[in-house]
């Protein structure tokens, strides 16, 4: 993000929403979410606390907007460099446990999961967020199109890309509690993959 600051205030030359969210991630990171306040992102934004509640009207909005940047992007990264040549299935399951990794490695998902995690009680508890529907839209889109060269088993695609986001989930959120033993992450991921090897297979 490049920004010019002069006499206290920022001049943007990008989205400045994405420059606010810059100043609440940074927020977060440092000082954790039930310390983070509106007045404080607009301070590190460089701008006025007005300006900021002109864009957000509470820090709910401003993490929700937060959130969905943030996995967004993890997903955009990790299906970057994919291979197009690769069968259907097999780049599906290797962007599902990539996907997995990256976000359970992500430092904001760690944040919040060490300090705040009942903040993402609501989204596995009552309803889904922007970023899990756009990610369903995608894994969904490639059931269908494994189904197509036969290499998915036939089934409703909805239901089964809902299926492997739930299954994904457990693996990002409660890998922790199942390490151990002589199992570490690697081997839960190798897991992951088989069973929805497994799952898929026609």
């Amino acid at each position: 993000m490049t920004s010019l600051r002069h006499n206290g205030s920022v001049e943007l030359t990008e989205n400045p929403r994405d420059h606010y969210l810059d100043a609440a991630r940074a927020c977060i990171l440092d000082v954790g979410w039930r310390r983070t306040t509106l007045t404080e992102v607009a301070r590190r934004a460089g701008v006025s606390r007005m300006t900021i509640y002109r864009t957000w009207g509470d820090m709910q909005h401003l993490l929700g907007d937060l959130m969905t940047r943030e996995w967004a992007g993890v997903v955009a990264a990790t299906v970057a460099h994919e291979s197009t040549d690769d069968p259907v299935r097999e780049r599906l399951i290797g962007d599902l446990v990539a996907t997995v990794r990256n976000l359970r490695d992500n430092e904001l998902f760690g944040r919040i999961l060490e300090l705040d995690p009942e903040l993402l009680l609501p989204y596995l508890l009552d309803r889904r967020g922007r970023s899990q529907d756009a990610i369903l839209g995608l894994v969904q889109a490639q059931v269908a199109a494994g189904q197509a060269d036969g290499s998915i088993r036939a089934g409703n695609p909805v239901v089964i890309a809902r299926g492997l986001l739930l299954a994904a989930q457990g693996f990002v959120l409660s890998s922790s509690t199942m390490l151990g033993d002589g199992v570490d992450r690697h081997d839960l991921d190798a897991e992951l993959a088989t069973l929805m090897t497994r799952s898929l297979l026609p």
